[in-house]
């Protein structure tokens, strides 16, 4: 597994990370605890060492088992989680200094650690970026040693490239993926020139990207592929990337030529990522052993060729980009 720098915090990440949505069980369907650290240890043993999680994933749960991953394994691996979402109405003034230092305290508890490597903030309220003293507030908490390094999860380009003008965010975690080209543009750009750390989230589209869903795929009710296509509980990008099931498919099936002889459609949405040098690490998410694997072979693809490249965008402006580009 090769390792790319992240930003400019010294640290050296497996450009394939792991994903920790899913493992919480929350919004998925439901998971199993020994599915998901068999899983998790696969995870290491694939050479990955970027762990991205949050603190409502399963109110808690994904947290705790990837803390208990770093109790139960000597290998060092970088744990980030995200902080925010267990505000209840999720307001721009709930991201407050005393909020903010309790959801540190319980993600300490929850990891069973004294620091915490990387916080981000979680897809908070565009006003959030507009506002300094929510940033001093985290430099205070890295001060007081309870956080390393913060960084943002966002929604929108437009977020991100305001988050990067505040001196301590070191990472912007950004959907990008073969439906979401628009961070290549100007932010992408922009990170490089400032060193910030870049992690593609959401890479496979919710599943989309696998090739493995059809018109007649159906979902538990829990499920947010099943209940928040249209953005009912949350931000509709979060689920197949703001791209309507049907528009997705049929995107997909011109992607399936693409894929190289050997590989899985999602491995080649993988390695289409890393195609982009601004990308420091890609998370996708996984519940078993065996898609942990899947996805951590995707690193050892060769690189993609400019026709391969050419083609997946050509498929983005004639299906997606009226669909997303302008809303993202």
């Amino acid at each position: 597994m090769d390792t790319r720098p992240f930003g400019r915090t010294g640290w050296r990440v497996s450009e394939i990370g792991f994903g920790g949505w899913g493992i919480g069980g929350g919004q998925w369907g439901g998971a199993d605890e020994s599915d998901s650290m068999a899983t998790l240890h696969a995870a290491l043993d694939s050479g990955i060492t970027f762990f991205d999680t949050a603190d409502v994933y399963g109110d808690g749960l994904s947290e705790r088992l990837i803390g208990r991953l770093r109790r139960e394994r000597q290998e060092p691996f970088v744990i980030a989680t995200k902080a925010g979402r267990r505000l209840s109405p999720h307001t721009t003034d709930g991201y407050n200094a005393a909020n903010l230092t309790a959801f540190v305290d319980r993600s300490l508890t929850n990891l069973g650690v004294e620091r915490l490597d990387l916080v981000q903030l979680h897809c908070p309220p565009t006003e959030i970026y507009y506002r300094p003293e929510v940033f001093a507030a985290l430099d205070d908490l890295v001060t007081a040693g309870k956080i390393g390094f913060y960084g943002v999860s966002v929604e929108k380009v437009e977020e991100a490239l305001k988050a990067i003008e505040y001196p301590g965010v070191q990472s912007v975690q950004i959907i990008f993926n073969p439906f979401r080209l628009r961070p290549a543009e100007l932010f992408f750009q922009e990170a490089v020139r400032r060193r910030v750390a870049v992690i593609a989230r959401v890479p496979l589209a919710s599943g989309m990207l696998s090739g493995r869903y059809a018109a007649t795929t159906t979902f538990p009710p829990d499920d947010h592929r099943a209940f928040n296509r249209s953005g009912v509980m949350f931000d509709r990008g979060e689920t197949f990337s703001g791209v309507d099931y049907e528009t997705g498919l049929a995107a997909v099936d011109q992607l399936r030529p693409l894929v190289p002889t050997g590989a899985t459609l999602a491995q080649f949405a993988l390695r289409w990522i890393l195609s982009f040098d601004a990308v420091t690490t890609v998370i996708p998410g996984a519940r078993r052993p065996g898609q942990v694997e899947e996805n951590a072979r995707a690193a050892d693809l060769p690189p993609l060729s400019a026709e391969s490249l050419q083609a997946v965008a050509a498929i983005y402006e004639k299906h997606i980009r009226q669909l997303v580009h302008h809303r993202w």
